[in-house]
Order: structure tokens, then sequence, then C-alpha cells
């Protein structure tokens, strides 16, 4: 399409190109990235995969990023494919979360200017914000209510009333279908979920894209990448990346 040789259309697309590069090379732990269309620069596909020893554990959720043209002026949106229950997700999955909204001055909000979408934002920290999200719910302005109050019910009682927590589980094992439909093999354990990740040599990937390819010995505690888990309350957290 001429359209996309000129203007913001060009300057967003080679945005976006370069973000993709970036994840195909140093992949965010838990998230596979491809395009819907590879035409199509502006419509991402998520495969989320739920951190062991969380309530996540074995999850297989499927997402989309829509990026508006004159991305990264503008946020993009994140919708789950996949059924969520979860205070801040939309029951058309939709997630509603601060990074996400545009960076507009709305007392109404309840969120800072400093919360909300800004340019220097960009797909790894929108990933790093929905991981971080699924475990520690935003209650005060929920998308889902009886989401919300369920969730409370949960962390009040310290875990005792296990509704939130089951509908949850349902929902991870209902995904487990897909992930075999898709071929797809969920990681399990730490030491697959952390795996470290390396960028091709230059003439094994393709000229736009690289693929990424896993070493397995390179786990949590013996390289220093990081990696999520549970704390004692069941809260998800992510261990510090050492040095």
């Amino acid at each position: 399409m001429a359209q996309h040789s000129q203007g913001p259309v060009a300057s967003s697309q080679k945005a976006l190109m370069l973000e993709m590069k970036s994840l195909q090379e140093e992949p965010v732990e838990g998230f596979k990235i491809t395009l819907v269309d590879e035409a199509d620069m502006y419509n991402w596909e998520v495969a989320i995969f739920g951190p062991p020893n969380t309530h996540y554990e074995g999850g297989y959720f499927k997402a989309r990023i829509k990026f508006p043209i004159d991305y990264p002026y503008s946020p993009p949106a994140f919708r789950f494919l996949t059924k969520m229950w979860h205070p801040n997700i939309y029951e058309n999955g939709d997630v509603c979360i601060s990074i996400l909204h545009p960076p507009v001055d709305d007392p109404q909000s309840g969120e800072l200017p400093s919360e909300r979408w800004n340019p220097t934002q960009n797909v790894r920290t929108i990933l790093l914000s929905v991981i971080s999200l699924l475990n520690e719910p935003n209650t005060f302005s929920p998308a889902n209510v009886d989401a919300s109050v369920m969730y409370r019910k949960w962390r009040d009682s310290k875990g005792k009333d296990r509704e939130y927590v089951e509908i949850i589980r349902k929902q991870v094992s209902a995904t487990k279908a897909e992930a075999e439909r898709d071929g797809v093999r969920v990681p399990t354990t730490l030491a697959e979920y952390c795996i470290r990740t390396r960028a091709p040599a230059p003439d094994e990937g393709s000229d736009l894209f690289y693929d990424y390819y896993y070493d397995d010995d390179d786990v949590d505690g013996e390289d220093g990448d990081c990696c999520y888990a549970e704390d004692d309350s069941g809260n998800l957290g992510r261990h510090p990346r050492k040095i």
C-alpha cells in the first residue's frame, strides 16, 4: 500500500520492526511474540505462558496487541483472546491498565499522568506490566467488578476463600487443549520457564526477524536470569537479576 511509504506510518512501522527484532533477540520470559499477518506490522499475536509455582502455572493465554498509526506517541490496545477472569480485564478481553491509557490529564480517573502511556514505553514494558497485573490486580477501578470482589475475598481470607483461585485454575486447565492444537509445549518448571535465550548467527535467521533458540543449561541461579515465583502469600514476584 502506497500510504505505508510516507508520514507517520513509515515512522511507526520502523519503530515496530525494531521492537520486534529486539524481542526476538532478547525475549521476555514467558512470552512468545509473532505477527498475525507478516504483511501487517500493526497487529501482533502474543502467547503468554503461566509462570510456574503460581495460580497460572501451565496456562497458555493468547492475546493480540493492536498498534495505532502514530505509535509510539499513542498507546496500543491489548486484548486477551483467551477467556480471563481478572479484576482488570473486561469481558471482551480488553486489558485496563494505566500504561495503556492515553497521556491525558484526567483527575477523575485517579491516575497520575506519569502512570499513563508515554513514548518512552514499549512492548517490553507492556508485557512486564501485564504479567505483573495478572498477579497484583488493581481493585480501585476494576473492569470486572465481580472478579474484583472475589479477589479481595481471597486476599483478605489469606487464601482460605478459594473461589477466585478455582476459577483461574479451571481457565488454565481449559487452555491445555488449545496448546495441544497449536503444537505448543507449555513450560511447567522454573528451569524451563527461565530458560536463557540467544540470537542465532546472521546466516541462521531471516533478513527481517530473528528466531530464538534455547540453551537448556542456563537457568536462574546459574547464569543470573530472572524468574517468577510465588511468595508465601501466593503472590507472584520477580526475582532480581544478579549481576
